[in-house]
């Protein structure tokens, strides 16, 4: 059987980089107010159902709110809590 023809290969060189890395800036520490924000929604959230629980029907616009009032308290507690990602 005959034998085939050894081809050469180029040998692989990679272009050139184009870009210049572009140096991003160090992220400093978060504001003092975002962290006190952060808490207090939490916080805020937690009182609010506390007081659902123990005085709610005592209160006349968080009867009128009825079960309202688990989704308000959440929704702070939840946005404090999404708050905490983006702390430094």
């Amino acid at each position: 059987m005959p034998k085939s023809k050894v081809r050469k290969k180029t040998v692989y060189t990679p272009p050139p980089n184009r870009r210049t890395p572009v140096k991003v800036r160090a992220a400093g520490p978060s504001h003092p107010i975002y962290k006190i924000v952060m808490f207090g929604l939490m916080l805020l959230g937690l009182a609010w159902l506390v007081v659902n629980y123990l005085a709610g029907h005592k209160i006349d616009f968080m009867t009128e709110l009825g079960s309202w009032n688990f989704a308000i308290g959440f929704a702070l507690m939840i946005t404090g809590l999404l708050m905490t990602m983006r702390w430094r």
